[in-house]
C-alpha cells in the first residue's frame, strides 16, 4: 500500500502554501525524509519562460517554501534543477527562471549553476540500458519532485511520472521521442525513467492547474490542491482520479501496470479526496472522434479502435498567429519543421505527433487536428 498526502490550499498565499509544505513532509514521517548533511535536489516543472499565473510551472511559493523547511529541518545543502524545453544552457535556465518568478531571494541563491551531464544505468529489463541526465540528478542523495498538473497533447496527464523527463539535458529530450515514436513505447520509457530517477517524495502544486491543450497552451483551472507522495506512480494515480480520469485508461501507468509499478492501493491521509467537481477538459490531440457517440454502445468500442487506427492526430500551424520564433523547428525530433517567410512550415510526412512543437509555442499558433494516418 502506498500512501498519498492530500492538503486543500485556495491560493498561492506565502504563509498558506508553507503550512501546507509542511504538513506534506510531516505525514510523510521522518524516516522518508532527507536526513541533515544530504545533498537535496529541487526537480521543479520549468517548461519554458512563462509567468507563473499561466499555470505552465510550479509556482515558485512551493519552492521558496519547500526550500524554508528544509533549512529548519537542518538541510542546506539544496539545488533547484531542470531543463527546461530547448537548450540547456546557464543563459536559457536562468531566462525560464525570470519568467517562472524563481529570481528572487530565497529561492535565486540555490538555482543550479552545473549544466554538465552523465550516465545512469537501469534496471535489467528495461529497454532503455542507461539515460543521459543532467548532474544535479545525478549528484543528489535525494531528489524532492516538483510537478505541476496538467494535460498533455501527447501523455493526456502531465504529473509526477512526466515532469522527470526534464532531467533528461536540452535537445536530447527531442531525441529521445524520436526513438521512442509510438506513444505506448515512449510511455515505457517514462517509466522507466522515473524508476530510474526514484524520487524521494513528490510534491504535486494543483493549486492552479491546467487542462485543454496542456503542458504550454492550455487554461489555467483553479483546483486548489496538492498531493504528496514517496511513491510517484501512487501520485500520478491519484492526480488523474482527480481530474475525473480512469487511471486504468491513461497511458502511462498503463505501461506502469504492465511493468508491475503500480501499487496495489493509495491510502489518502489529510484532508479529504474527492475528484474534481468538473473533470479536466483534454487536449485536442487525445479527444475521440465525435460521431462515436452516434455508434450504437454495443459497437462503440469496436468503432473507436478502427478509428484509431485509421486516424492520429495531428499539429497544425495558424500562420495567422505565428511569429517565426523558430522553437517549434527547434524542438522538433524529426527536424521537419522549416521557417520560410518568417512562417513555420510542416509536412505531416514523417511526423511522429509527439506534440512538443506545440509544447513549446509561446503564442499558441499549435493546434491538433484529427486525419487519416500516413500510411
Amino acid at each position: 500500500m502506498s500512501q498519498v498526502s492530500v492538503i486543500n490550499v485556495s491560493s498561492y498565499d506565502e504563509g498558506s502554501i508553507y503550512n501546507a509544505i509542511c504538513g506534506h513532509l510531516e505525514m510523510a514521517g521522518k524516516a522518508r525524509l532527507p536526513h541533515p548533511g544530504a545533498r537535496v535536489l529541487l526537480k521543479p516543472n520549468l517548461l519554458s519562460g512563462r509567468k507563473p499565473e499561466t499555470a505552465v510551472t510550479t509556482h515558485w511559493s512551493i519552492i521558496s517554501a519547500l526550500i524554508r523547511r528544509l533549512q529548519e529541518l537542518g538541510i542546506s545543502d539544496i539545488v533547484v534543477a531542470d531543463s527546461p524545453g530547448g537548450l540547456y544552457t546557464p543563459e536559457h535556465f536562468r531566462s525560464v527562471c525570470s519568467a517562472a518568478g524563481l529570481r528572487r531571494p530565497g529561492i535565486e541563491e540555490y538555482l543550479n549553476n552545473d549544466f554538465t551531464f552523465g550516465s545512469k544505468q537501469t534496471q535489467k529489463g528495461f529497454s532503455v540500458r542507461s539515460f543521459n541526465l543532467i548532474t544535479p540528478v545525478l549528484q543528489a542523495d535525494y531528489i524532492i519532485n516538483l510537478p505541476k498538473l496538467k494535460t498533455h497533447a501527447m501523455t493526456t496527464v502531465s504529473a509526477g511520472v512526466k515532469n522527470l523527463f526534464g532531467a533528461i539535458p536540452g535537445l536530447q529530450k527531442p531525441g529521445m521521442h524520436r526513438r521512442f515514436p509510438e506513444l505506448a513505447g515512449f510511455v515505457r520509457m517514462l517509466c522507466e525513467l522515473a524508476a530510474t530517477i526514484s524520487p524521494g517524495l513528490t510534491i504535486l502544486d494543483a493549486v492552479d492547474s491546467m487542462e485543454g491543450n496542456g503542458p504550454g497552451g492550455g487554461t489555467v483551472k483553479h483546483t486548489g490542491l496538492t498531493l504528496a507522495s514517496s511513491d510517484v506512480f501512487a501520485l500520478d494515480t491519484a492526480a488523474c482520479r482527480f481530474m475525473g480520469l480512469d487511471p486504468g485508461a491513461v497511458p502511462h501507468l498503463i505501461a506502469a501496470s504492465g511493468m508491475g509499478l503500480l501499487p496495489d492501493e493509495v491510502k489518502y491521509v489529510g484532508d479529504p479526496f474527492a475528484a474534481c467537481p468538473e473533470p479536466f477538459t483534454l487536449p485536442d490531440a487525445t479527444k475521440s472522434t465525435s460521431f462515436i457517440d452516434s455508434v450504437p454502445k454495443p459497437f462503440r468500442g469496436a468503432a473507436s479502435r478502427v478509428m484509431d487506427w485509421l486516424l492520429r492526430s495531428y499539429p497544425s500551424i495558424d500562420a495567422s498567429k505565428c511569429v517565426g520564433c523558430g522553437r517549434c523547428a527547434e524542438s522538433c525530433p524529426q527536424h521537419i519543421i522549416k521557417l520560410r517567410g518568417g512562417k513555420a512550415s510542416m509536412p505531416r510526412r514523417d511526423c511522429i505527433s509527439c506534440f512538443c512543437c506545440q509544447e513549446m509555442c509561446p503564442v499558441h499558433a499549435i493546434s491538433a487536428k484529427r486525419c487519416l494516418k500516413n500510411f
